[in-house]
């Protein structure tokens, strides 16, 4: 009796893929591809069509931070690659070009591929070539692609990754804003930070042990200007995928709770209320969440020195009307030193591994600093946190007297101060940096922000440290 159950179930497994293979597709489209963070529209037709799909692999030398350039492998001339949008049951037509300028081969596994290596064999291309295979969407949700040509590690790594959406045959739920967010680590044979174009290292690959973790595909891809952006009472979807090639993430919102997660970017398991969620590396997830309140959210992976010391940090910034009811923000301040008034420290650097020339680069090197040892508490535009930060942004504190500042910042400053016409009464920790690092990001300061433009440099720095260091 139980194997001519089995026997039947299995048969009509069989009859249903086998009549779901033959539904017809009427029409062809040309698919709409976007770059991060953006999505195509939802799909709003009701039956299975046939999609082309053009992409293009090409190797381009592209910022990966503030002075340092990286030769990245793409889909699309971009990283991560574009963002592919299908519907289940879409017979698609895959055109694969390799743009005659790269130096290597290159291929492209789609995980929503039901077939050898995804379509990897099919599509091996070499430069100045196009392969061209079709294949059928059966299983909805949200899946990578990445290039599988030997060595696949090396050519992930090199930036070679996409997310592919296959939206359900009912489409997913309505929402007002969606954005493709793809994290990934790159390996070079500098450190984090080292100016130039830098090279891949496999040796650090092989270890495990990236330069950089980011947000689609650079350092501050996601921040100030480029950030994403809402408003108050919109739903929000994030098409979260992680192009490893080793790292798990640990994807966080910062001041949001994910409503829900579509848990490992399938459809069936949806959880809800979650905090953060792990995203594999070569897996996604789909996250939505309603924004209450205006600011600025903070995307991170919570393996959190990656976020603050390797680059996975993004924005999303929210405007409208305040809800105090949701989120009062400070309603008190006063000083709390239970251990006493010592002043605590920081180790936020390094000496630099370039030294600057000018003040062109003191400008671009204090940049780097500025956003790593200063930006949490006085802002990417300088204004600090009302009531807690003062501002550095026409800081008459600041352009008074340089050689208080260049002090406060080498043993730090504890007390009242007013900046502005405004008190504060915080703690501002000394900074273990080098003698450059302090001349370069005081040189920033100053000359951003609407400052004085005055130039600090090493010397008066290590003079000034001799003094109060005795």
């Amino acid at each position: 009796m139980k194997i001519m159950v089995t026997a039947l179930a299995l048969a009509g497994v069989m009859l249903s893929a086998d009549a779901f293979a033959k539904e017809s597709i009427k029409g062809v489209e040309e698919a709409v591809l976007t770059d991060a963070p953006n999505v195509p529209p939802p799909i709003k037709r009701q039956n299975s069509t046939k999609v082309i799909v053009h992409l293009e692999t090409k190797e381009v030398i592209k910022k990966m931070a503030d002075g340092v350039d990286y030769t990245f492998w793409t889909f699309g001339g971009s990283v991560p690659g574009k963002f592919i949008r299908v519907r289940e049951g879409d017979e698609v037509e895959f055109h694969l070009q390799n743009h005659p300028s790269s130096k290597m081969p290159h291929n492209i596994d789609l995980h929503a591929v039901t077939g050898p290596g995804g379509g990897a064999a099919a599509s091996m291309t070499a430069p100045g070539h196009t392969s061209t295979f079709t294949f059928k969407v059966i299983n909805p949700g949200l899946y990578v692609y990445h290039c599988a040509t030997a060595p696949v590690g090396m050519h992930i790594a090199n930036g070679m990754y996409g997310l592919i959406l296959v939206e359900p045959k009912n489409g997913l739920p309505k929402v007002d804003r969606e954005y493709y967010v793809m994290q990934s680590e790159f390996y070079t044979k500098g450190k984090y930070g080292a100016t130039g174009l830098q090279p891949f290292s496999m040796e650090k690959a092989i270890k495990e042990q990236p330069d950089y973790v980011v947000f689609n595909g650079s350092v501050g891809a996601m921040t100030g200007d480029k950030a994403i952006a809402a408003n108050v009472g919109e739903t929000v979807r994030l098409y979260v995928g992680n192009g490893g090639p080793n790292l798990v993430s640990s994807f966080h919102v910062i001041g949001e709770i994910f409503d829900k997660v579509y848990v490992e970017g399938g459809t069936k398991l949806i959880n809800e209320n979650v905090q953060s969620t792990l995203v594999p590396a070569g897996g996604s997830t789909i996250v939505d969440f309603k924004v209450e309140v205006p600011g600025t959210l903070i995307i991170v992976d919570h393996s959190i020195f990656r976020t603050f010391n390797k680059g996975s940090l993004g924005m999303l910034k929210v405007e409208g009307p305040e809800n105090k009811t949701i989120y009062s923000g400070k309603t008190h301040d006063e000083v709390y030193l239970p251990e006493g008034g010592t002043i605590q420290t920081l180790n936020e650097g390094a000496p630099p591994l370039v030294l600057a020339k000018n003040k062109a680069d003191q400008m671009k090197f204090g940049k780097r600093v500025y956003e790593n040892a200063c930006m949490a508490c006085h802002q990417s535009g300088g204004e600090g946190i009302a009531g807690s930060f003062p501002p550095v942004a026409k800081s008459d504190f600041l352009n008074a007297d340089k050689n208080r500042v260049i002090k406060t910042v080498l043993v730090g400053l504890t007390g009242q101060i007013t900046v502005n016409g405004k008190t504060y009464d915080s703690v501002m920790p000394a900074q273990q940096l080098s003698d450059e690092d302090v001349a370069n990001v005081l040189t920033y300061v100053y000359g951003s922000f609407g400052n004085s433009d005055k130039v600090v440099t090493p010397s008066e720095v290590k003079s000034i440290r001799a003094k109060v260091t005795k």
